[in-house]
C-alpha cells in the first residue's frame, strides 16, 4: 500500500490517500462476494449460488466495490496513520474511493488530529486547600452509626413507629390496573428512610403485623413517563414489625466492635481514622484543584470527534454498571425520564472537562520530558495484582503496556501540578450545585 498526499489541514484535521494496488484490492472485492452471495438471487440459481462472474454481469462490475472498500479501509487507514506519524482522535471518514482501469484503489481519508494546547502557566499555583478536623459530635455520630450496625432486631407486636422496620407485600394499581414495577413480596422498609415514593412510608406508621392497607399516591411530576403525577393505589400487606434495641455504649460494647478494651481507645481510634479520611479527601480536592486551575490557564479547542469518543467511552460504563445491577440500559434511562441522547447531553460538560484534561497533562508531560522506567512500570503490573489478587502475568496479558504508561505519565504530570502548587486560604466562589437524580430500583422506592 502507497500513502501520498498527506496534508495537514487549518482546521485540524488530516487528509491522506492510500493507494492499494490491483491484487489486494481483487482479494478484498472477492471476500466482498463470498460475505454477500447468501443474500443474492440470481434466476436460473439457487438462493446464494450464482457465481461472482453472473452477479457482475448483471448488476455491474461495481456491484462489491463498496463493500470491498469496507472491508480493506481498516488496513489501508492504519498504514496511512503510520506513515503520517501523527496522532489522531476519533473515528476516520472516507470522503472518496476511486478504481483505476488497472483495478488499483484509492481510498481518500480524513480524520481529526489530536489538539495541540497552548499551556498557560500551570506551576506555582495558588490554590485554596481546606484545613481539616475531626469534632466530638462526628465521633459521637460514628459511634452511634456502629451501633445501629450492631443492633438486635426483634419482632413486636405493637403498631409500627418511625424508625421500626416494617416487612410488607405490596401490589401497585392505575385506573385500577396493576401497573409494572409495582409490585414486590417479602420486601423490606424502615419507615422514614424515605426511599420510597413520598406518602408510602407515612400511611404505614401505626400499622400492625397482618394489617392490609390502601395507600392513595400521587408520584412526583418529574417521575419517568407513565407514571409522572399518576394517582396510585398501593395495596399493602405488613408481614412484620421490628424495632433495632441499640446496645449499651460502655467498654463491653467497645471489646465487642472492635480490638480496643475500653470505649476511650476506641473514640480515639475512630477519630484518627476520621481525620486520615478527611485529610485525604483534602489533599484529592487540592490535587483535583490544582490540575482544575491549569486547565483554566490553557488555551485549546477540543474537537467534536475527541468529545464524542469521550462520550461514547462514558456511555459504555453506564452500560457496564446498569448491566452489573441487572438492568436494562434503556430501562436505567427511562427511570430518570431519559433518553440516550438526552442523556450524551447531560454528561457533554463532564467529557469535555475530561478531555481537557488529559489533553493538559499530555501537554504537561511532553513540555516537562517526563519519562518512565522501566521499574516504575513494573511495579504497577504489580500493584495492579495484589489490588485484583491474580498473577503479574495475568494483568500483563490483560493491559498493555501502552495504557500502563500512558496512564503513569499522566499521572506524573498531575503530580507536578499539585506538589508545585501553593496553598492559600483564600477560598474559592461555590458553584450551583447540580440536580443529581438516583436510581430507583422499582416504581415503589
Amino acid at each position: 500500500m502507497d500513502v501520498k498526499n498527506v496534508e495537514k489541514k487549518d482546521n485540524g484535521k488530516l487528509t491522506f490517500q492510500v493507494e492499494v494496488d490491483s491484487a489486494a484490492f481483487e482479494s478484498a472485492v472477492n471476500k466482498a462476494y463470498l460475505k454477500t452471495r447468501k443474500n443474492i438471487y440470481v434466476p436460473g440459481f439457487r438462493k446464494g449460488k450464482a457465481p461472482r462472474m453472473v452477479v457482475e454481469g448483471m448488476y455491474g462490475a461495481e456491484v462489491f466495490y463498496e463493500d470491498a472498500v469496507n472491508e480493506i479501509a481498516p488496513e489501508a487507514y492504519e498504514q496511512g496513520i503510520k506513515n503520517a506519524d501523527m496522532r489522531t482522535v476519533g473515528r476516520p471518514s472516507i470522503t472518496d474511493f476511486n478504481v483505476g482501469e488497472d483495478k488499483s484503489l484509492t481510498i481518500d481519508f480524513i480524520v481529526a488530529l489530536y489538539p495541540e494546547a497552548e499551556l498557560g502557566q500551570y506551576k506555582g499555583l495558588e490554590v485554596y486547600k481546606e484545613s481539616v478536623e475531626v469534632t466530638d459530635e462526628e465521633v459521637a455520630s460514628e459511634l452511634e452509626r456502629v451501633r445501629k450496625r450492631n443492633a438486635r432486631i426483634i419482632n413486636v407486636e405493637r403498631e409500627a413507629a418511625e424508625g421500626d422496620t416494617v416487612n410488607i407485600d405490596y401490589d401497585g394499581y392505575k385506573d385500577g390496573v396493576r401497573f409494572d414495577g409495582g409490585k414486590a413480596e417479602g420486601q423490606d422498609l424502615v419507615l422514614g428512610s424515605k426511599h420510597f415514593v413520598p406518602g408510602f412510608e407515612e400511611q404505614l406508621i401505626g400499622a400492625k403485623a397482618g394489617d392490609e392497607r390502601e395507600l392513595n399516591i400521587t408520584f412526583p411530576e418529574n417521575y419517568h413517563e407513565g407514571l409522572a403525577g399518576a394517582d396510585v393505589i398501593f395495596k399493602v400487606k405488613v408481614n412484620e414489625v421490628r424495632e433495632s434495641q441499640l446496645p449499651e455504649l460502655d467498654d463491653d460494647f467497645a471489646k465487642d466492635v472492635s480490638e480496643f478494651d475500653t470505649l476511650d481507645e476506641y473514640r480515639a481510634d475512630i477519630k484518627k481514622n476520621l481525620l486520615t479520611a478527611k485529610q485525604d479527601e483534602a489533599d484529592k480536592a487540592f490535587r483535583n484543584a490544582s490540575v482544575d486551575k491549569a486547565i483554566e490557564n490553557m488555551s485549546v479547542e477540543v474537537p467534536v470527534e475527541m468529545l464524542e469518543e469521550q462520550l461514547d467511552s462514558m456511555i459504555a460504563d453506564y452500560r457496564q454498571n446498569a448491566a452489573m445491577n441487572g438492568m436494562d440500559f434503556g430501562q436505567y434511562l427511562g427511570m430518570m425520564g431519559m433518553n440516550e441522547e438526552s442523556f450524551r447531553a447531560v454528561l457533554r460538560p463532564s467529557a469535555d472537562k475530561q478531555a481537557r484534561g488529559d489533553i493538559l497533562l499530555e501537554a504537561v508531560a511532553k513540555a516537562e520530558s517526563i519519562e518512565l522506567t522501566e521499574e516504575e512500570v513494573e511495579q504497577e503490573y504489580k500493584t495492579a495484582a495484589e489490588n485484583y489478587q491474580v498473577a503479574v502475568d495475568e494483568v500483563k496479558s490483560a493491559i498493555p503496556e501502552e495504557l500502563v504508561r500512558r496512564d503513569l505519565r499522566l499521572r506524573k504530570a498531575a503530580d507536578l501540578i499539585c506538589d508545585s502548587a501553593v496553598v492559600t486560604d483564600k477560598k474559592p466562589e461555590p458553584e450551583a450545585e447540580e440536580e443529581k437524580t438516583e436510581d430507583k430500583p422499582s416504581d415503589a422506592e
